[in-house]
């Protein structure tokens, strides 16, 4: 069976597993965008997320992380959903994290598409990625044409919005490569107007600024600067994605597993104030949110207030 052969039927297995497209490169350093990444560490828009500036030559080079890897593979997943909260004063949550920890999800996924890969192609060494190790998985995915990273940096494919999980497989065999495609942001400037906080210019990120950052990632007290522009979120931010004009394509997801938590809909804002311990280790088991942590979320959700 030649490359060709392998690449169909790589694509067809990975739309079975329900992956929303399947885009492959050749695996190699990434020249474009070294320059990028480095201008934007020495500016320190990666706020207090020390570890963005660890493995610098290994976000940029696969090879480093799998040696001898000839591809990468990028697959994308949709989780996208319509399900509000009930109450429009209660604390929002990034759709993303209404479900099971897509960490748990899509690594099973990606581990029975890689030992299909291996039954198929026979002596295969690679890994599976699903924000585990230091890849630049939205670089990788616009170089195998799943879309274009665009003002708001998230990756955004005309057909289906930006709603989706970006994951790898990076591995010794040759595919059929897929080539990149255009820009398709034009002249809009949506997500850059709606920022609550002003965390966007076009296609860059300060991260010290950015929601998602400020509730899950930093480890300090929400700085006061940001007491009123918030937007009632409490773990992450969807708004960049919400106005975002390609996202009037994203359908709704069909994995189990990523729908939404009732409780999530039903509690009120005074529920959300009178949140413990307890109730969140059982609202949240085998969730995104628990990477924040119970503190981290009521102080977030004490800020709100």
């Amino acid at each position: 069976m030649g490359v060709s052969e392998y690449t169909i039927k790589l694509k067809a297995e990975a739309q079975r597993l329900g992956f929303l497209s399947c885009g492959i490169s050749e695996a190699g350093f990434l020249e474009e965008e070294a320059p990028r990444f480095e201008k934007w560490l020495k500016e320190d828009r990666h706020a207090k997320m020390g570890y963005m500036a660890n493995h610098f030559d290994k976000r940029l080079d696969p090879t480093l992380l799998v040696p001898g890897a000839k591809s990468v593979i990028s697959l994308l997943f949709n989780y996208y959903t319509e399900a509000e909260p009930q109450d429009p004063e209660a604390p929002k949550i990034a759709k993303y994290a209404y479900g099971t920890d897509y960490h748990l999800v899509l690594k099973d996924k990606l581990k029975t598409l890689f030992q299909f890969l291996q039954t198929e192609i026979g002596d295969l060494n690679g890994r599976v990625f699903v924000d585990s190790a230091p890849v630049l998985e939205k670089a990788w995915a616009a170089k195998s044409g799943l879309g274009w990273v665009g003002k708001n940096t998230n990756l955004i494919a005309k057909s289906t919005g930006s709603f989706f999980f970006i994951t790898e497989i990076i591995c010794d065999a040759k595919f059929d490569y897929d080539g990149p495609t255009t820009d398709h942001c034009g002249s809009c400037t949506a997500c850059i107007d709606a920022c609550p906080t002003e965390a966007l210019t076009p296609y860059q990120m300060d991260a010290s600024k950015c929601i998602s950052y400020l509730t899950i990632e930093l480890k300090d007290q929400i700085p006061n600067e940001f007491q009123d522009k918030m937007d009632q979120w409490a773990f992450g931010c969807d708004v960049c994605q919400t106005v975002c004009p390609w996202n009037r394509f994203a359908q709704t997801h069909q994995e189990p597993a990523f729908e939404p938590r009732q409780e999530l809909l039903d509690y009120s804002a005074k529920d959300w104030e009178e949140l413990t311990r307890e109730t969140f280790d059982v609202i949240f088991k085998n969730s995104a949110v628990k990477r924040a942590g119970f503190d981290r979320f009521k102080q977030s959700i004490g800020f709100l207030s």
